[in-house]
C-alpha cells in the first residue's frame, strides 16, 4: 500500500487529516479521509519497562526504532520524547490509527516514517526505506484501544456493531462472512484452536441453525447465541462467555498467528548488533509463538557432545528477561488492559565482538557440566544468569 503521508486540512471546529499514499502522490492521484478528532483512548502498557529495555539500542545516534504495531502511537511518542535523535518507523494495518498517530506525532514529522503495512512485511517497508537494519523494535499485540473501544469496528462482544472485526477495513474477509459462510467443521476448528473454546461444537450448532433462518449479521446476536450455546454452570464463571469466540473469529479474520510466525523472525533478522526487541503478547497461542522463535536463537544449534561452540553455531541471542514478566499490581491498577500482558526481551549479540573473544582457528568454548557418563557436554537449561533469563 506503501508509505502513508499526512497532512492537516483547516476547519472552523477541528482538524482534519488528509492521508495519501506515496504511491498515489507519485502518480498524482490521491485519496483524502476525514478521521476527525481521535476516537478511543489509549495507555501505553508498560511504557517505562519498555523504554528501560529498549534504551540501550535508542541512545545510539540516529538509532533507528520500528513500532510493530503503531495504534494510537502512545509508545511511539514516549520513544520520540526521550531519544531525540531516534527515528522512528510506525507499521499499522489499521489506516484510521495511522491518521491518528500522524496527528499525535505530527511534531516529531521530520523523525517518523508512518507506513500502511502489516508488521511481517517489514523487509518491504525497510527496503523502500532503504534502511538496511534496525536499532530497536516494539510489538504490542492483540487489538488497540481504538479498534475496542469503538462499537462500529465489530471486536467487542459487549456492544453491538457490524460483524467486521477487520483490522485493516480496506481489505479481507469480515467475522459476517465466516460465521454465514464457513463450514461447521472449519468453525469448530477455528473455536478450538484460536479460541481455546471447549464447547466449540455446541456453539457451532447454534450459529449454524441461526444462519440456516436468516444471516447473522450483528455482535450482538452472535454474543447471544454464544451464550445460550453454553451451559448455565460454565456461564457462571470466566467472564463473558463470547470472549473466546469473539477472539478467535478476530484471529481468523485477521490471520494473526500466521503473520506473527513470520513477523518475529524478519524482526529479528533486521536487528543490527546489539540491537534490542520488545514483544508483549496478551494470550498463549501469541506468546508460545514469541517465545519459540526468540529461544531458538538464544541457544546453540552445534553437536551436543563437543567441548567447543563451532563458528555460526553458537546463539545469535541474549534473553534479557527471566522467562515472560508479568505487570505488576499497580500497573493494572493504572490500566486494567495491562492485565493479561506478557513482555518478552532479546538482544542481538554483537557478532564480531564475540568473533574478537575467541582465538584463531578455535572455537568458543563452551560452558560445561557434568554428563552422565563423567563426561563433559553443553550446559543443560538451569538457573538464569543476571540480565538473562529461560522462556
Amino acid at each position: 500500500m506503501g508509505i502513508w503521508r499526512y497532512g492537516r486540512a483547516a476547519g472552523p471546529e477541528r482538524a482534519a487529516i488528509l492521508v495519501t499514499t506515496e504511491c498515489e502522490t507519485r502518480t498524482g492521484g490521491s485519496m483524502g479521509v476525514d478521521m476527525g478528532e481521535p476516537r478511543g483512548t489509549h495507555v501505553p502498557v508498560l511504557l517505562e519497562r519498555c523504554l528501560d529495555l529498549l534504551g540501550p539500542a535508542l541512545a545510539r545516534p540516529g538509532a533507528v526504532h520500528v513500532d510493530f504495531t503503531l495504534g494510537l502511537g502512545g509508545h511511539a511518542e514516549a520513544v520520540l520524547e526521550r531519544f531525540p535523535e531516534a527515528v522512528l518507523i510506525g507499521l499499522d494495518r489499521d489506516t484510521e490509527a495511522l491518521a491518528h498517530s500522524r496527528h499525535r506525532l505530527a511534531r516529531f514529522e521530520e523523525r517518523i516514517h508512518l507506513v500502511h503495512a502489516v508488521y511481517h512485511e517489514l523487509p518491504r517497508v525497510l527496503d523502500e526505506l532503504r534502511i538496511p537494519a534496525i536499532d530497536s523494535g516494539l510489538f504490542d499485540l492483540g487489538v488497540s484501544s481504538l479498534q475496542l473501544d469503538e462499537a462500529d469496528r465489530g471486536f467487542a462482544y459487549a456492544q453491538d456493531a457490524p460483524l467486521d472485526m477487520r483490522m485493516d477495513q480496506s481489505r479481507g474477509i469480515t467475522a459476517e462472512e465466516v460465521v454465514n459462510t464457513y463450514e461447521p467443521g472449519a468453525l469448530v476448528r477455528i473455536l478450538r484452536q484460536y479460541g481455546e473454546e471447549k464447547f466449540a461444537p455446541r456453539v457451532v450448532s447454534s450459529i449454524v441453525r441461526e444462519r440456516a433462518k436468516a444471516r447473522i449479521v450483528s455482535t450482538a446476536r452472535l454474543a447471544e447465541l454464544i451464550k445460550d450455546a453454553i451451559p448455565a454452570a460454565a456461564r457462571r464463571t470466566g467472564g463473558n462467555p463470547a470472549k473466546r469466540s469473539f477472539q478467535a473469529l478476530r484471529i481468523e479474520v485477521n490471520a494473526e498467528l500466521d503473520v506473527l510466525e513470520s513477523a518475529i523472525p524478519a524482526a529479528l533478522d533486521a536487528l543490527s548488533p546489539a540491537g534490542r526487541l520488545v514483544v508483549m503478547s496478551y494470550q498463549s497461542l501469541e506468546d508460545r509463538i514469541v517465545k519459540r522463535a526468540l529461544t531458538a536463537r538464544a541457544r546453540s544449534t552445534g553437536p551436543i557432545d563437543l567441548p567447543v561452540e563451532l563458528p555460526g553455531t553458537g546463539p545469535t541471542l541474549r534473553l534479557l528477561t527471566r522467562g515472560s514478566e508479568l505487570p505488576s499490581e499497580a500497573e493494572v491498577a493504572e490500566n486494567p488492559r495491562a492485565a493479561s500482558v506478557k513482555l518478552r526481551a532479546v538482544e542481538r549479540i554483537d557478532e564480531l565482538q564475540s568473533r574478537a573473544n575467541q582465538q584463531p582457528g578455535t572455537g568458543r568454548e563452551r560452558p560445561r557440566t557434568a554428563g552422565r557418563g563423567g563426561g563433559q557436554g553443553r550446559r543443560r537449561p538451569g538457573p538464569s544468569h543476571e540480565g538473562e533469563g529461560e522462556a
